[in-house]
C-alpha cells in the first residue's frame, strides 16, 4: 500500500562501500556498550562485598585496588578472581577502543564534511563523522524533515480538528539522536552569558524550560544546522554571543 502513495518518499539504498565506511562506528558503539556492562558488573559485585567507589575511571581504579588489597575474610578469593577477570576484559576492550578512536580520528580529519560539522558546538569528531558517513542530507526536503527523521519533533496526537502534541517521536536513527541530545546537554552545562556557544536564544530557553526539555530543543536546532551545512556545503557561522 505504501508504494501506491506518491507522497511517501522512498528509502535510499546504501552501497556496500557506504555501509563499510560506517561499519567501524557501529563496532565502536558495540564495544562501548560491552565496556559499560563489564564496569557495571564489577561495581555490582564489589557492592555485594561492601566495596563502593566513586564513578569514573579514577573511582574504578580505586575500587579494583581496594578489592585486590582486601582481606580474604571481607572479600573471598573467589570474588577477587571474578572481579579481576571482569577488569581484565574491560582493559582489553579499552585498548581496542583506543585503537578504533585513532582510526576514526584519521577518517574525521580526511573527511571535509566531518571537519565542517565538528565546528558546531555540541558536535564532536565522532558525532561529526557519524553524520558525514550515515546521512545523505539531499534526501530530505527541509531541515524540519531531517529533524523529524531523527525523532526530535513532537509526536502529534490530533483528533477532531484539535491539535495535541506529545513528547518527541523518537523515530529514526537512535544513535544519531543520542549524540545530538548528549552534545546539547554538554553545551547547556557550560551555558553562560559571554561564552561563544551561548546565544541569547539558548539563555531565553533555559529561563523558560527545564534543562532536559531545553536539551531536546537545542538538539533539534543543531540537527537543522547540520542539514543546512551538509546541503549547502557551508561552514558553521556562530550566532552572536549573549551579553
Amino acid at each position: 500500500m505504501a508504494a501506491t502513495q506518491p507522497s511517501i518518499g522512498s528509502v535510499p539504498v546504501k552501497s556496500a562501500a557506504q555501509q563499510a565506511a560506517a561499519m567501524l562506528l557501529s563496532v565502536r558503539e558495540l564495544l562501548v556498550r560491552q565496556r559499560t556492562q563489564l564496569v557495571n558488573a564489577m561495581r555490582g559485585h564489589a557492592a555485594e562485598m561492601g566495596v563502593v567507589a566513586p564513578l569514573g575511571a579514577k573511582g574504578l581504579a580505586e575500587l579494583r585496588t581496594e578489592i585486590a588489597a582486601a582481606d580474604d575474610a571481607a572479600v573471598p578469593a573467589a570474588a577477587k578472581q571474578a572481579i579481576a577477570l571482569l577488569g581484565r576484559e574491560a582493559e582489553r576492550i579499552e585498548a581496542r577502543l583506543r585503537a578504533i578512536d585513532t582510526t576514526l580520528m584519521q577518517q574525521h580529519k580526511a573527511n571535509p564534511v566531518s571537519r565542517r560539522l565538528a565546528a558546531i558546538p555540541g558536535i564532536g569528531p565522532i558525532g561529526a563523522l557519524s553524520f558525514a558517513l550515515r546521512v545523505d542530507a539531499s534526501q530530505f526536503k527541509s531541515a524540519r524533515h531531517f529533524s523529524a527523521w531523527l525523532g526530535l519533533v513532537p509526536r502529534e496526537c490530533s483528533t477532531a480538528g484539535r491539535q495535541r502534541l506529545g513528547g518527541i517521536s523518537r523515530a529514526g536513527d537512535e544513535r544519531l539522536r543520542q549524540l545530538l541530545v548528549l552534545g546539547a546537554t554538554a553545551v547547556i552545562q557550560h551555558a553562560k552569558p559571554g561564552r561563544p556557544a551561548t546565544s541569547q536564544w539558548l539563555l531565553n530557553l533555559l529561563s523558560r524550560k527545564p534543562r532536559k526539555l531545553a536539551a531536546v530543543a537545542l538538539a533539534n536546532k543543531i540537527a537543522r544546522i547540520v542539514w543546512a551545512m551538509m546541503t549547502r556545503g557551508e561552514a558553521y557561522r556562530p550566532p552572536p554571543a549573549a551579553a
